[in-house]
């Protein structure tokens, strides 16, 4: 038994993956994270960029792909779906001995489609028909135009991994857009699940940038604390969500809650304890899901205690000081979603061009 399993059977909270690698499924190291205590994996253009372009692990089946007529696009797609489709299977144990609990693959829409609520819905829907597996998370991006189609795929009864979440206000809304959604639904909905992918670094990132500029004493002790705050008041917003006659009417149905996943929990100022996003966001009905180093270091010396409801009223007060120094988290977390939004962008586009440059070499 490790930390990992120690953290799901003790604290109800899934550890899960963020990462894939094709060289991690022919080795056996994914499956070895399973044993490990790994529940799912998430997967988004920046990592596959970094696979693909990092490696010539993908080389061979990219060559036969042009060779058979596919463009670069529709080869690219087949490269994440062959990766995919193995992960699932390694990972299909977890769901089936879960009851669908765990055990997700996620997989992400082309990110272009961020601000195009027909398309990210068609791209949505011809990903889960392509797959077609009980353990598969489409990602669909929390924009305001992924709000319609994250009801849409919903109530379709399509499982969804919704991602780049950074504010309260909007994670509200996707939670209204999941329950909408079960609304719409018919008949029994125990097959349908979801989470809710909120990031939790970039947070600090951007917020620590700002505290650094102002410099005063007050704004430095504030260092290091706005995003563990804003994951304490997400927590909050879930648990009221998920609980009162409208979400018992949904249960009496099978509906399961829409997890809290924390996202982006690697720790980006060395200065900080490596597995400060994990052990300050333990807590029931949730995901954390990590880079393999951020593992490493939770399974090395993490600590598996329930924190994530620990102070609510100071992660309020935390909020509030900000707020007073001028800096205001809807502002903060408008131009992470757009800067988030662009990241995944660039990554899918740039992978693109260089596999454009090497098909060109087939000739």
């Amino acid at each position: 038994m490790t930390r990992l399993h120690d953290l799901f059977s003790a604290q109800s909270q899934s550890p899960w993956l963020d990462n894939i690698r094709r060289s991690w499924i022919e080795n056996g190291e994914l499956a070895g994270w399973v044993d490990r205590g790994v529940r799912g994996l998430t997967s988004n253009p920046s990592i596959f960029q970094k696979a693909i372009q990092g490696s010539a692990d993908y080389d061979d089946e990219f060559a036969t792909a042009i060779a058979n007529g596919l463009d670069v696009e529709a080869s690219y797609w087949q490269l994440v779906i062959s990766d995919i489709e193995a992960a699932l299977e390694i990972l299909r144990p977890v769901y089936d001995g879960s009851g669908g609990l765990d055990g997700y693959v996620s997989v992400e829409v082309d990110p272009g489609l961020a601000r195009d609520s027909a398309a990210t819905a068609a791209a949505a829907r011809w990903l889960d028909n392509r797959i077609a597996a009980p353990n598969l998370y489409v990602k669909i991006p929390a924009t305001a135009e992924g709000l319609k189609p994250i009801e849409q795929m919903i109530a379709e009864k399509r499982s969804i991994n919704v991602t780049l979440i950074f504010s309260l206000t909007r994670y509200a809304d996707v939670i209204e857009a999941y329950l909408r959604g079960l609304e719409q639904a018919e008949g029994d909905l125990s097959d349908v699940s979801s989470v809710a992918s909120f990031f939790i670094s970039r947070v600090d990132v951007e917020i620590d940038q700002r505290l650094t500029e102002i410099a005063t004493p007050e704004a430095l002790a504030l260092r290091g604390k706005a995003a563990v705050a804003n994951g304490k008041l997400a927590y909050a917003i879930f648990q009221d969500a998920f609980s009162g006659p409208r979400w018992d009417a949904l249960v009496d149905r099978g509906a399961r809650v829409q997890r809290p996943l924390w996202a982006s929990t690697s720790v980006k100022d060395p200065s900080y304890l490596d597995t400060l996003y994990v052990d300050e966001l333990i807590g029931p009905d949730t995901v954390n899901t990590l880079p393999d180093n951020t593992l490493n270091a939770f399974e090395d010396h993490g600590v598996v205690a329930r924190t994530v409801d620990v102070d609510v009223a100071g992660a309020q007060a935390t909020i509030d000081q900000l707020s007073a120094l001028g800096i205001h988290m809807d502002d903060v977390t408008a131009k992470l979603e757009d800067e988030g939004v662009a990241a995944f962008e660039k990554s899918f586009d740039e992978l693109l061009s260089v596999l454009q440059t090497k098909a060109a070499t087939f000739g």
